[in-house]
Order: structure tokens, then C-alpha cells, then sequence
């Protein structure tokens, strides 16, 4: 079984809501990660109660391993100004038991399918990266993220906004939340 057969994203919510929210509430990062994200606990109520946005689980079978949220709408204008047609990443983690196995790679390659998926109408996967952090800046160019030198002042400092392209190639079925 290939890795990316072992991952799925699952859209966070109805159904599959109570399944993976303990799973979330454990989750911890060190300190030098946790300064570039929100655990689950600080992002879970929020994107519950934001029709723009979708908590979207990282699951390896039964077991939550990360989770992100994508974000739609004027919301994201203070991010991306051309926010129609683009679908903002935002909260990316993996639970820190479950780093360096290869899940944020896979997780990765999923995403442009589920985003083609579940929001047809967009063009582009946009998200912002604290350019101190090194690894999920490289993380997010080896996935086919481009940094076309757009740049925003976050409160942790500069950030690049990093732009994936969505094709208009045919959607790959999935079978995912």
C-alpha cells in the first residue's frame, strides 16, 4: 500500500465530527512549531463556525494525524487581494507523534484533488508561510507551491504567499469525506 492510499482527507464535521475530535484535542507541537500555527483546539470552533471556512482532518485509517483549514470568500482578502477563484490553506499541522512519516507529503499530494472536488470553481490553492519557517516553506515547494514574490506582514513577521495553480484537468474520484 502506497502512502498516499494509507492518507485521506476528510472534511471535519456532521458525520465525522465526534470520530476525530478527541483525536484533534490531543494534539501537540513544540514550541518552535506551535509559534507558526494553531492547534486544533484554537481552530476547531472557529472554522465550525465560519461558513467560509472547512476544517479538513488528515486521517492515516481511523486516526486523526493532522488537519488544516481551507477558507474561502472575502475573508481572505487580507491574504490574497484576487481572493475570487482562490481557496486559502491556513492552520496546517501534523501532530507532532506523527511527524517524519511521510503524512504532510501525502497529505500534499491529496490536496489539489479534494480542493478541485469540493470547490469546483477554483482556480488556484493560496496559502501564507512565516519565511522563518524553513521546513513547511519547503514543504509546500516541493508539493508545487510557487512563490511568485507576493508578501504580507503577519504577527509573527513576513510571510510569503505561495500560489498553486489548479489545472482544468480531470478530477481524480475520491473517496473521502
Amino acid at each position: 500500500m502506497s502512502l498516499n492510499q494509507s492518507i485521506s482527507l476528510i472534511r471535519y464535521g456532521e458525520m465525522h465530527e465526534e470520530k476525530y475530535k478527541a483525536q484533534l484535542l490531543d494534539f501537540a507541537l513544540p514550541p518552535e512549531q506551535a509559534e507558526f500555527t494553531g492547534l486544533p483546539e484554537q481552530t476547531l470552533q472557529d472554522a465550525c463556525g465560519d461558513p467560509g471556512k472547512t476544517g479538513v482532518v488528515i486521517a492515516q485509517g481511523e486516526r486523526a494525524v493532522g488537519f488544516f483549514v481551507l477558507h474561502t470568500g472575502e475573508g481572505i482578502a487580507d491574504f490574497f487581494q484576487d481572493y475570487a477563484g482562490a481557496v486559502l490553506l491556513r492552520a496546517f499541522l501534523l501532530d507532532y507523534a506523527s511527524q517524519g512519516k511521510g503524512f504532510a507529503k501525502a497529505a500534499m499530494a491529496l490536496l489539489p484533488d479534494f480542493v478541485r472536488m469540493h470547490y469546483p470553481e477554483a482556480q488556484q490553492i493560496v496559502l501564507a508561510v512565516n519565511e522563518r519557517n524553513i521546513a513547511a516553506g519547503q514543504l509546500y515547494a516541493r508539493a508545487g507551491f510557487q512563490d511568485n514574490g507576493l508578501r504580507r506582514s503577519g504577527s509573527k513577521g513576513p510571510q510569503l504567499i505561495l500560489q498553486y495553480e489548479l489545472s482544468s484537468g480531470p478530477v481524480t474520484p475520491l473517496a473521502h469525506g
